[in-house]
């Protein structure tokens, strides 16, 4: 009865599918019928398996899931010759393919998460992209295609006459469960806007929401295809949205009208949007969010800063608008009088930034975080990983904004580290006890207090200069030890020379907010910190000899000059890790001493005990402190004594 309704109802399809039934041979008669051959599964968790690094739920009893990947894949790899054909099924990863490329003239090339492989030795003919674009559906205005009730795309490639001599044909792959750990967010209604690079696996991840709102919640859920990668191509969508309808998009250039199109005449509960690009889709997007609509979409980016910096789609996170405040407020903050803030609500509730297909990164609260990077705060995020058990991990903490994942720094952005680098990201109070972890003592942490610069680019260059361990930052400024900002800021804001000058706070600027120049400043601030900057853990690199040879220069210059004589003393020029050896030993004789001297040269002048500073230098802090005019920066250096430095004795 089965066959004759297939051959009754549409004789071309059953010759196309014949061969690819025999995939299903074993569960033939319990999965299909003659009006679906991709019936919506709901499948128990029994136990997990990882497809394409995704964590998915199957049970323990059935394959299905796996067959239907095989048919899908199948139907792709029927593009290609029979020789690159089987190339391909014979290699060890067949089903962790990303796609395969054809460009006439080169040798045809299939991508894996391993690397490329080649699928033959000849080059790619006219022939063989006419064989694979006559089996394919038509292509749009974008220059893509699909191949009928799957999620495999086809990209083209064009000449100048229009004529296709290149093809990507990159695999589609419903995942269940891909969603999971985002699950608390949709059940809550959260309107979700899911950021990442290409590739990263975003449409795979809205896709399954949208089968979670359908399915598991029972939501009416619109999808709107912009190049059909969510449903599939074709009119009937694919079975991985589930019960969520599918509006496609004629022209990528009439999607904003689609996404009205749709609220107005559909009443949907859901709308789910791929790769929202345009400000008038942005627009479009903010208009359903105020009509009380859950929206799901994805955007090109790796953080929200990206989002804030692109004009086309700020809207998206509220929009960004230039205020003046008032003196009175503008002291109070401590910042200069113009500054950049929300302009208002955002279009959505959480964002969702993706590093991986097991690791996300979540602000609960999208206004929280859009405001804390203008103003130069760390955001609050939520860390979910998923393991290969299929377990979900997550952690709260406060982080950089974004990251560069060569440096494992970056101006403005979240901040990825190594696990041994994870110490000198985290700044805010209530994690300042990681860095005591280190052996740091509380006198060696210097409490930095920045103004007029951004918080990331200042940890860039305290990384750079690997002095991150030991520079915390802080938002009260009677609590810095030294005030780091922009000198054409400073001069602007009388307050901060004021509060900087009652304190007694050092100030050293930068004449720009470029890592040049915030970096330049830095090492002045090295140079002058007295008990040097960089980050411990190098003591044991240090030579024996030498530290030996140290102490007892410092021990002989204590005892036979500065405490008889009661004369100041240079000593020879040493490394920042051995001063900081002679400075305990200067210590425990109760006497004082600074750092003297900038680069190679850097070395301590031991002082005779309750010895005042020199006042020419006292004054001079106390001139520039007055005249930010002609600002300079300045710190511990003073003019050298005329004091002979006591050379080494011998052995």
């Amino acid at each position: 009865m089965f066959c004759y309704s297939l051959f009754h109802h549409s004789p071309p399809l059953i010759t196309k599918w014949k061969p690819q039934l025999l995939f299903f041979k074993p569960n033939f008669k319990s999965q299909f019928s003659p009006l679906n051959f991709y019936p919506n599964q709901n499948f128990p968790h029994f136990f997990t398996k990882r497809i394409s690094g995704y964590p998915i739920k199957s049970p323990a009893f059935s394959s299905s899931l796996e067959d239907e990947f095989d048919v899908e894949l199948g139907r792709l790899l029927s593009l290609l010759p029979e020789e690159m054909r089987r190339r391909v099924r014979e290699h060890e990863e067949l089903r962790e393919l990303i796609e395969v490329v054809m460009d006439i003239g080169r040798k045809p090339l299939a991508r894996f998460p391993s690397g490329d492989f080649v699928l033959s030795d000849c080059p790619i003919t006219v022939q063989d992209i006419e064989h694979a674009t006559s089996q394919v559906g038509h292509f749009a205005i974008d220059n893509r295609a699909g191949i009928s009730r799957t999620l495999h795309r086809i990209s083209a490639i064009r000449n100048r006459k229009g004529t296709i001599i290149g093809l990507t044909c990159r695999v589609g792959r419903a995942i269940s469960g891909s969603a999971d750990l985002l699950r608390d967010l949709v059940q809550d209604g959260a309107s979700l806007l899911l950021i990442g690079p290409p590739g990263v696996g975003k449409t795979t991840i809205i896709r399954d929401i949208a089968r979670m709102l359908a399915n598991d919640y029972k939501k009416r859920v619109m999808i709107v295809d912009t190049s059909n990668e969510i449903g599939g191509d074709g009119d009937i969508p694919h079975a991985g949205i589930g019960c969520a309808r599918r509006m496609q998009v004629p022209d990528s250039d009439m999607q904003h009208k689609v996404l009205i199109e749709a609220v107005e005449n559909h009443m949907p509960q859901v709308i789910v949007i791929d790769e929202i690009g345009t400000k008038l889709e942005a627009m479009a997007a903010c208009t359903i969010a105020q009509r009380g609509i859950q929206l799901v979409a994805t955007a090109h980016g790796v953080t929200i800063e990206n989002l804030i910096m692109n004009p086309s789609l700020e809207i998206l996170i509220g929009g960004i608008q230039s205020v003046t405040l008032g003196d009175e407020e503008a002291n109070r903050r401590g910042v200069q009088k113009t500054v950049l803030e929300r302009k208002g609500p955002s279009t959505f509730s959480c964002g969702v930034e993706i590093v991986s297909k097991t690791e996300l990164r979540v602000h609960r609260c999208l206004e929280a975080t859009v405001d804390a990077v203008l103003a130069g705060r760390f955001p609050r995020i939520e860390i979910r990983k998923m393991n290969s058990q299929g377990l979900e991990d997550s952690s709260q903490t406060f982080t950089d904004i974004s990251s560069d994942k060569e440096d494992l720094v970056v101006t403005g952005d979240l901040s990825e580290t190594s696990d041994e680098n994870s110490i000198g990201n985290h700044f805010p109070s209530d994690l300042s006890s990681k860095m005591a972890d280190d052996s740091t003592e509380d006198r060696d942490l210097l409490h930095m207090y920045v103004y007029g610069i951004q918080e990331a680019s200042v940890i860039q260059g305290l990384k750079k200069l690997k002095m991150d361990a030991a520079v915390q930052l802080t938002d009260n400024i009677s609590e810095a030890g030294v005030l780091f900002a922009v000198l054409s800021k400073l001069r602007k804001n009388s307050g901060i020379q004021a509060a900087a000058k009652s304190h007694k706070i050092p100030v050293y600027v930068a004449k720009t907010s470029s890592s040049m120049q915030i970096t330049k400043a830095l090492e002045a601030l090295k140079d002058d910190y007295p008990y040097g900057l960089k980050n411990p853990g190098s003591e044991n690199d240090m030579n024996i000899l030498e530290k030996v040879d140290a102490l007892e220069e410092a021990r002989i210059a204590i005892e036979q000059v500065v405490i008889p004589k009661e004369e100041p003393v240079e000593l020879l020029p040493r490394p920042t890790q051995i001063i900081s050896l002679q400075t305990e030993l200067i210590e425990k004789y109760q006497l004082q001493s600074e750092k003297i001297g900038k680069g190679s040269d850097v070395r301590l002048r031991i002082l005779p005990f309750k010895l005042v500073k020199d006042e020419d230098k006292s004054s001079d802090e106390d001139a520039n402190a007055n005249d930010f005019e002609n600002f300079e920066p300045y710190g511990a250096n003073g003019s050298p004594h005329g004091v002979d430095r006591l050379p080494l004795l011998p052995d």
